[in-house]
């Protein structure tokens, strides 16, 4: 499907998802969040499966691209990344089989539900220290935490970023770190997953989706310079950066209000 946007809506969409890396390589996690939201108020297409699905590959695509230099950096356990996506990949896939048959206002209004949750958890979530441990691996826990994760994921559109890295810190023993290297491969699985199953209904615009890219890319660029700059500040930016989800995802729910009545 492809939605004919104005010379206004074309640049909207470049910055959209310059906005999307920018905070992504500036915070980490959450960042994405934002993709949804910015594609249907900012440049303002207005049908919501079409914008998950988009969105869906963007971040897929995004994930897999950021998943090379922690690769290279070492930060990447293989095998509990791979056990942790594939089950989560095929639940992703009926999450997203879900998600498209829920009415499109009801589904935002859900997605502004999770918004506040993710705001939430970043403002509880105090910096993660690199020796950080968690349980050990355990097959069977992995399988059926990426399961789970994969199927909200799908649902809602998201990476799940926010819930995959905690789910392999509480489904194996690796560290922070390693988990939050790993958790990009499981973020790339489920979005390709969930966006194949709404390219398939037509439900994916390629044209914004090259747009989010090409912005994502050079905004990602951009924020995780900034982000070795400012060190220390980047808790107080995590604090503000929840502070607008929170505002966006009210506006979301009063928006898409009436849908309680349905």
């Amino acid at each position: 499907m492809t939605v004919h946007l104005t010379a206004i809506q074309t640049v909207l969409a470049l910055l959209s998802g310059g906005l999307v890396g920018f905070t992504l390589g500036l915070i980490g996690g959450g960042g994405s969040i934002l993709a949804v939201p910015l594609l249907l108020y900012v440049v303002g297409i207005q049908d919501a499966h079409v914008v998950i699905g988009t969105t869906a590959l963007a971040v897929a695509v995004n994930a897999f691209f950021n998943l090379i230099p922690h690769w290279r950096s070492g930060h990447v356990r293989w095998k509990p990344a791979i056990s942790f996506a594939l089950p989560g990949a095929v639940s992703a896939v009926v999450g997203s089989m879900i998600g498209k048959s829920v009415n499109g206002k009801a589904l935002l209004f859900l997605f502004a539900i999770l918004m506040l949750v993710i705001a939430g958890k970043m403002l509880m979530t105090k910096q993660p220290r690199k020796d950080d441990q968690s349980r050990g691996f355990r097959i069977t826990r992995v399988l059926a935490t990426g399961a789970a994760t994969g199927l909200i994921s799908g649902f809602f559109g998201i990476g799940g970023g926010f819930l995959i890295v905690p789910g392999l810190l509480f489904a194996t023993g690796m560290t922070m770190i390693d988990a939050i290297g790993s958790s990009l491969f499981s973020v790339g699985m489920f979005g390709l997953t969930t966006a194949a199953s709404y390219a398939i209904s037509g439900l994916v615009d390629w044209w914004v989706f090259v747009l989010y890219i090409v912005g994502g890319i050079s905004g990602g660029v951009g924020g995780a310079a900034v982000s070795t700059r400012l060190g220390k500040k980047k808790r107080l930016l995590q604090v503000v950066f929840s502070v607008i989800i929170v505002i966006v995802a009210v506006y979301m729910l009063y928006d898409n209000l009436k849908v309680v009545h349905l």
